[in-house]
C-alpha cells in the first residue's frame, strides 16, 4: 500500500492476536486518508493459540487455526519482516527482511504487539530435546511426532526403545500444559484402536509441575477434579516436582526418576518477545515487558511516552479490576482481543485530539478442553466438568476466531469431524518434502578419470632400457637370449 507522507504514520510491530486485532479495528476507526497503517511480522498468519493443543491432536486442520494477514487487512500495509530495533526517540524503526539488508522506517505513532515466547531456563537438554507450543508449525510437529513414533513402536518388541517411543512428557501445568497434555492423551487412546501390536497400558504420559497443584486460573477443587480425571485416562502427574536434565531424551526429574522418552514438550511460562523489547529504547519493568499505562499508552501513571503504545502479552497493563497477578493483566488471548480493541479506538482518539479511555476488564473465567468430549469450565464459584464444559469451550473459541471466514472452516471441521472422527494421518515427512525426489533424482555422470601421473624414475630407466633393446639387430637379441635360457635350466636341473 503506498504511503501517504502528508498523514500520520502508525507502526504496528507484531501480528498476532493483540497486532491484527488493532490492524483490523484501524481499518474500521480511521477516516479514509486519516492515516496510513504498516504492520510488521516475520509470519504471514495471526495464530490463535488457544486452539494449539487441539491442533496437536489432530482435532482442528492447522490452516484453519491462523488468519491470513493480506486477506483480511484491506488497508493495511502488511510487511512479512523483522522489527529488530525501536530508536522511539528519533521515531526510526528497523526492518530486517527475510531477504536483502535492513532499512530504517520513520513512524509518528507505534504499536508494540510483539507477543510472547516460551520461557525456558538452563537446564541441560531442555534446549536440544524439548519443543515449545507458541506457534502453529510447533502444534503440527508434536502432532507428527506421536503419530511416527506409533509407526515406528509398531515394528519393535517390548523393550526400551519401544518404550522411549511410547512415552510423552509435557512441562508446566498451567492452562497450557494441561490442554495439551489431556490432547495428546486422548490422541494416543484414539491411535492404540488403530495399532494391533500397541495396547494402552503401552502408552506413558507425564505431566511435571513444579508447584503443589495445576492450573492456577481455576479453583482448587476443580484443578483436583482434572487430577482425578487424567489419573482415570492413565496419566501421570508429577506435583512439587522440578525437571533437573533432559540430555539425550532422558527425563530426570528432582525426585530421581528418569524417564526416558522422544517427545518432551515445554509450557513452562512464557516471556515478552526479546527481539522487540531488548533492541529498543522503550521502557522495560522487572519482567522484561513494556511499561504500560491502563490506557494502554507506554509508560507509568505519572508520565507516558508520547507516540508509543502496547499490548497484549508482550505489555505490563495495569489489571484495573484487581484480579492480575501482581496488578497486572495475565498473559491470555482474552485480555489481548480486548486490549486491542480499546487501543485501536485510544490512538484514533489521540489522533484527533481526544481523551483516550483505560483498560478495565473483569475475567471472564477460564474453560479448557481435555480431549474429545472432556472439558472444564470455572466462572467465579461456578464451575462446570465434562461434557458441558467441552461444549462451552468450543462454542467459547469458535466465537473469538476472528472473522467469520475462519469460524466457518473451524466449526465445519469439528462437524466433520463428529462424523468422520479424528483425522490421524501423518504428515511429518512433510518437513523434509525433496527426499522421495532426491532419492530417485538422475545425475550427471562423473567426470572422466584424469590422465596416469608421470612415471617414477625407476620406471623411466626401465623403459631407456627396453627402447635400446628394440634398437637392436633382431639376431643379437635372439642370440643373447638363448645362453640365458640355457643357463636357467642347468641352474634347475642341479637343483
Amino acid at each position: 500500500m503506498p504511503q501517504n507522507s502528508t498523514v500520520p504514520k502508525i507502526l504496528i510491530v507484531g501480528g498476532g492476536y493483540a497486532g491484527f486485532y488493532t490492524a483490523w479495528k484501524l481499518e474500521k476507526h480511521l477516516r479514509k486518508g486519516e492515516a496510513d497503517v504498516t504492520m510488521v511480522d516475520p509470519l504471514p498468519y495471526m495464530t490463535y493459540q488457544p486452539f494449539l493443543p487441539e491442533v496437536a491432536a489432530g482435532s482442528i486442520e492447522a490452516r484453519h487455526s491462523v488468519v491470513a494477514h493480506r486477506r483480511h487487512l484491506k488497508r493495511t500495509n502488511v510487511l512479512t519482516a523483522k522489527v529488530t530495533g525501536i530508536n522511539h526517540a528519533e521515531k526510526v524503526a528497523t526492518i530486517t527482511p527475510p531477504v536483502g539488508e535492513p532499512y530504517e522506517f520513520s513512524y509518528d505513532q507505534i504499536v508494540v504487539t510483539a507477543g510472547a515466547v516460551s520461557r525456558t531456563f538452563p537446564i541441560p537438554g531442555i534446549a536440544d530435546n524439548a519443543i515449545g507450543l507458541k506457534t502453529i508449525e510447533e502444534a503440527v510437529a508434536i502432532r507428527d511426532r506421536l503419530m511416527s513414533n506409533f509407526d515406528k513402536a509398531a515394528s519393535l518388541p517390548a523393550g526400551p526403545a519401544r518404550d522411549r517411543l511410547l512415552s510423552v512428557v509435557v512441562v508446566g501445568g498451567g492452562f497450557a500444559g494441561i490442554e495439551v497434555f489431556a490432547e495428546l492423551r486422548s490422541l494416543a487412546s484414539s491411535l492404540v484402536g488403530k495399532y494391533p501390536q500397541i495396547s494402552f497400558e503401552d502408552t506413558h504420559f507425564h505431566l511435571i509441575e513444579a508447584m503443589g497443584r495445576i492450573m492456577p486460573e481455576v479453583s482448587l477443587p476443580t484443578s483436583e477434579w482434572v487430577l482425578k480425571d487424567l489419573a482415570k485416562r492413565g496419566a501421570n502427574v508429577h506435583l512439587d516436582t522440578q525437571l533437573t536434565s533432559a540430555v539425550d531424551g532422558n527425563v530426570e526429574l528432582s525426585t530421581g526418576e528418569v524417564i526416558p522418552t522422544d517427545l518432551i514438550v515445554w509450557t513452562a511460562g512464557v516471556m515478552a518477545n526479546p527481539t522487540v523489547v531488548r533492541g529498543g529504547d522503550l521502557p522495560i519493568e522487572e519482567r522484561g515487558r513494556i511499561q504500560t499505562r491502563a490506557d494502554l499508552r507506554v509508560g507509568t501513571p505519572e508520565a507516558f511516552v508520547e507516540g508509543a503504545w502496547a499490548a497484549g502479552d508482550v505489555s505490563a497493563v495495569p489489571d484495573l479490576s484487581g484480579g492480575g497477578v501482581g496488578g497486572f493483566c495475565v498473559p491470555n488471548a482474552q485480555h489481548a482481543v480486548r486490549q486491542a480493541k480499546l487501543l485501536a479506538k485510544n490512538l484514533v482518539a489521540v489522533l484527533r485530539g481526544e481523551d483516550p479511555k483505560e483498560y478495565f476488564h473483569k475475567n471472564l473465567g477460564a474453560v479448557a478442553g481435555l480431549g474429545l468430549y472432556n472439558g472444564v469450565f470455572q466462572s467465579g464459584k461456578i464451575a462446570l466438568k465434562g461434557f458441558v464444559a467441552w461444549v462451552a469451550h468450543r462454542g467459547y473459541h469458535g466465537l473469538a476466531m476472528p472473522t467469520w471466514e475462519r469460524k466457518f472452516r473451524v466449526v465445519w471441521g469439528w462437524w466433520n469431524n463428529l462424523w468422520l472422527g479424528r483425522d490421524l494421518v501423518n504428515l511429518e515427512t512433510v518437513q523434509n518434502p525433496r527426499y522421495v525426489f532426491e532419492e530417485f533424482a538422475a545425475r550427471p555422470r562423473p567426470a572422466a578419470d584424469a590422465p596416469a601421473p608421470a612415471v617414477t624414475a625407476p620406471a623411466a630407466q626401465a623403459t631407456a632400457s627396453d627402447k635400446a633393446a628394440d634398437e637392436k639387430p633382431a639376431g643379437q637379441k635372439t642370440a643373447a637370449t638363448k645362453p640365458a635360457a640355457k643357463k636357467t635350466a642347468a641352474t634347475a636341473a642341479a637343483k
